[in-house]
């Protein structure tokens, strides 16, 4: 997979107008990071049958939402919603996709093949899967291309997506569900390890509120920490590793029989199979 750069405020020259469909949390997320870099509000349609306040309040600075007139087709519209929602509300995007329209999906579980049949005939399709670190910045999001995805249009959709994060791209859509299940899904795993620590710590001994903030702030600095270093976690890992000490101990449990390893093992392949159940 090849990364992306992303560029400081690579939206000021975008032409045309940019569609989003569906603005709930990424969807939100995306519109937040194009405006920060720079993208005129009047340039952006919002379609979401149940706006929140703050997206109502983009109307004031010239982003349309739900308009009733028709509008010119698009540069580019960002497909956002839920996955079981798709069917029902494909059809409304419909109208802003032209011959040079991109059509840039980051439903979970949603093919290409699927996009392409609920698509006009022709049209240009990146399918992405970014995750929830999102809101703060810090997505990681793997895409894929369709054969009438031109080069301007895949840099297109490389900074619409780096607005809220880095970007990789996949040659193979097989890899998809994978991705899904490992960084789509990956930060309830994260979460979950924060609670589960602050539980342990509470059965050690630790009152409930000390024993959730170490965990929290514990799991928070150690991902900055791996955000900033040149290490990579098996070495930040063993950094951490006296032989013999408490480290060591705890260790040999988690990377024991039926131990973290094989239980993430089982959790990706739980929710790839998952995933490629939502393609149909």
């Amino acid at each position: 997979m090849k990364r992306a750069k992303p560029a400081d405020k690579p939206l000021r020259g975008l032409s045309g107008r940019l569609v989003l469909l569906g603005a709930g949390k990424m969807g939100s997320a995306m519109l937040e990071g194009w405006l920060a870099r720079g993208l005129d509000p009047r340039r952006l349609v919002v379609l979401e049958p149940h706006p929140m306040k703050s997206i109502k309040a983009l109307a004031r600075r010239g982003v349309a939402i739900n308009p009733r007139k028709r509008i010119a087709e698009a540069s580019a519209v960002v497909i956002a919603v839920k996955p079981q929602n798709a069917p029902e509300a494909m059809p409304s995007v419909a109208p802003f996709v032209g011959q040079s329209t991109l059509a840039l999906s980051i439903m979970a579980g949603k093919t290409i093949a699927f996009l392409q049949g609920a698509l006009p005939a022709g049209t240009a399709i990146v399918r992405a899967m970014p995750n929830t670190p999102a809101a703060v910045g810090r997505s990681i999001t793997v895409a894929c291309a369709n054969p009438m995805v031109s080069a301007r249009q895949r840099k297109l959709a490389s900074i619409l997506l780096s607005a809220i994060g880095k970007v990789e791209w996949a040659k193979d859509e097989t890899v998809m569900d994978a991705v899904t299940a490992l960084s789509g899904s990956g930060p309830a795993y994260v979460f979950l390890l924060a609670e589960v620590m602050a539980s342990a710590g509470i059965a050690a001994g630790l009152p409930p509120a000390l024993a959730t903030r170490l965990a929290h702030d514990t799991v928070a600095g150690s991902g900055e920490l791996l955000h900033r270093s040149q290490l990579s976690a098996a070495t930040l890992r063993e950094n951490v590793t006296s032989p013999g000490g408490t480290t060591a101990a705890a260790l040999d449990v988690l990377l024991g029989p039926g131990g973290l390893e094989e239980l993430m093992t089982k959790a990706i392949e739980a929710a790839t199979r998952r995933s490629r159940d939502l393609a149909g």
